[in-house]
């Protein structure tokens, strides 16, 4: 038996510094992070996100930027010139051929640009044509998104944290607009306010956007916003019953603050997650209502409009509606793809 260890008297060399291998091997810090960095750096594993999350970027960087410096318009009609016959070898070319025209010019020794995808019946660049109704499907989807994130997420929140009366008559509202048939509201009222909205915007900049593209953002705003509004009522619920929303009420603060300061901070990665994969459910929907006729207006393309115009000359051009349709079901599967990995890496119940 160890004397010493029933000694009374304080062995010193307990309180001898630590050297510095000890230290390393007892301490063992983790970095500080935060909840973003951990969630970024979750996503960054995912292999499939960021192949979506770089399609998404290549496609949305040349919808900008390609038309900046390509030598054709989306609108001008080659074979059309100002006090000239109509030269119809440039309607229906086929990828990389050349008009009669440009075949006399490259025999001249002059440069001409190819047409990549070839020109469409009336004599269009269709490869611009492809870009440009690429970067309408891009922004009427982005903008629809935000749409409907600034409707559900007021709606969802006040329903949310008022409760009572208040979320049993909005729900109700919401569980009318459910019941709704979806397409068929959708094409009613594009319908309709393609009528009302041409007359009412004539001579005003909003002339330049169109009727078609403006009822589209309003059908968004009628129409999809509740499940938006459903998903924040749902984190409101279980959030505002929380300590620190108690002790926020108790200390007079106003609803409107609580909400803006406590609640939707803490529900923002599930509502970034569902705006990113409302945005190709937007795309989508613009691009069929294109494809009916009732998108943006002519001569302005989208991806719907390109593929229904293509229709026409199926049997002879069936590559008009091939290209249209793949970068359109690149965009959907790259979009819903990436909010995936963003929920995958955002949210809290699935990393715990």
């Amino acid at each position: 038996m160890d004397i010493s260890k029933l000694s009374m008297h304080v062995n010193v060399e307990d309180f001898l510094p630590a050297t510095e291998e000890e230290k390393e091997y007892m301490v063992q810090m983790r970095p500080s992070t935060t909840f973003f960095r951990d969630g970024l750096k979750r996503l960054s594993k995912n292999k499939v996100a960021m192949v979506s999350f770089f399609i998404i970027l290549l496609i949305t960087l040349s919808a900008i930027f390609v038309p900046m410096f390509w030598p054709y318009k989306y609108e001008s009609m080659l074979g059309m010139q100002p006090g000239k016959p109509v030269d119809a070898s440039f309607n229906n070319l086929r990828p990389f051929e050349y008009s009669s025209t440009e075949q006399a010019r490259i025999e001249a020794g002059e440069s001409v640009f190819p047409h990549v995808f070839g020109t469409d019946s009336s004599g269009r660049d269709y490869f611009i044509r492809v870009i440009y109704g690429t970067r309408i499907s891009l922004a009427v989807g982005f903008f629809a998104s935000i749409i409907v994130l600034v409707i559900g997420l007021l709606v969802g929140s006040v329903s949310g944290y008022c409760g009572g009366r208040v979320d049993i008559i909005i729900m109700r509202i919401v569980d009318i607009i459910y019941s709704l048939p979806d397409m068929l509201m959708v094409i009613l009222l594009a319908s309709v306010m393609k009528v009302t909205l041409g007359p009412a915007i004539d001579g005003t900049p909003l002339a330049k956007i169109g009727s078609n593209i403006i009822s589209l953002f309003i059908i968004f705003a009628l129409l999809y916003w509740v499940s938006m509004s459903r998903l924040v009522r749902g984190q409101i619920l279980s959030l505002r019953e929380q300590e620190y929303v108690l002790a926020a009420q108790a200390a007079g603060a106003k609803g409107s603050w609580i909400i803006r300061k406590h609640l939707i901070p803490n529900c923002i990665s599930v509502i970034v997650i569902s705006t990113a994969l409302q945005i190709p459910s937007a795309i989508f929907t613009e691009s069929y209502l294109s494809f009916l006729g009732l998108g943006v207006n002519a001569p302005m393309p989208s991806l719907g409009s390109l593929a229904s115009d293509a229709l026409n000359g199926l049997n002879s051009y069936p590559y008009r509606l091939i290209i249209p349709a793949i970068v359109i079901s690149l965009i959907v599967l790259s979009l819903n793809l990436f909010g995936d990995g963003l929920r995958d890496a955002f949210d809290p119940k699935l990393n715990s």
